[in-house]
């Protein structure tokens, strides 16, 4: 099964913070960006709670209460995918999690977006990154997820940056 992330800088919200979801099937990291949706930084690893058959549980709450308290404007969850672009098993955990927060969203009214990112080779990239720094493998548990967030929005945040660049050379914006 092939899976099709969304595409940075389509359908933009425009200037604000950005929300990065790593779903985990025992954690959840999260990243922001800063208000000119720039540079991704770490903000917390959340233990997972919700099942697929569970009613929203507290890991939803506390993703909910960060798009509140970062006055979030776009919220990307990650994608698992192999190089080829088909899904993993983690393909359901992901949208199951994008799909609760959508809801959630909808049902307070607010207008923010939940995108799907590419997110292949992140949690690669955010081990190599950690041990690159000296963090063992047994502390980096801890925060391998936020990495992965980090990894995840800073993608989106570079290609976000890229389109509205190549939008602006053009004269018009990005649908």
């Amino acid at each position: 099964m092939k899976v099709h992330p969304d595409i940075p800088g389509q359908d933009d919200p425009g200037p604000g913070r950005r929300l990065a979801v790593d779903v985990g099937t025992v954690r959840i990291g999260v990243a922001s960006s800063d208000r000119g949706a720039v540079l991704a930084t770490p903000v917390e690893t959340i233990p997972r709670q919700t099942g697929f058959k569970d009613r929203d549980l507290g890991d939803i709450d506390r993703i909910l209460e960060l798009i509140r308290e970062y006055e979030v404007v776009e919220v990307v969850v990650g994608l698992p995918a192999d190089l080829k672009g088909n899904g993993s098993a983690s393909v359901k955990h992901a949208r199951e999690i994008a799909f609760r927060i959508r809801r959630r969203l909808e049902a307070e009214g607010s207008g923010v977006p939940v995108r799907m990112g590419d997110e292949r080779l992140s949690t690669v990239a955010a081990t190599h990154a950690l041990r690159a720094s000296g963090v063992s493998e047994k502390s980096g548990r801890k925060i391998i997820d936020q990495a992965a967030a980090v990894a995840i929005l800073q993608t989106w945040l570079d290609g976000r940056a890229n389109a509205l660049a190549a939008a602006d050379e053009k004269g018009n914006l990005p649908e």
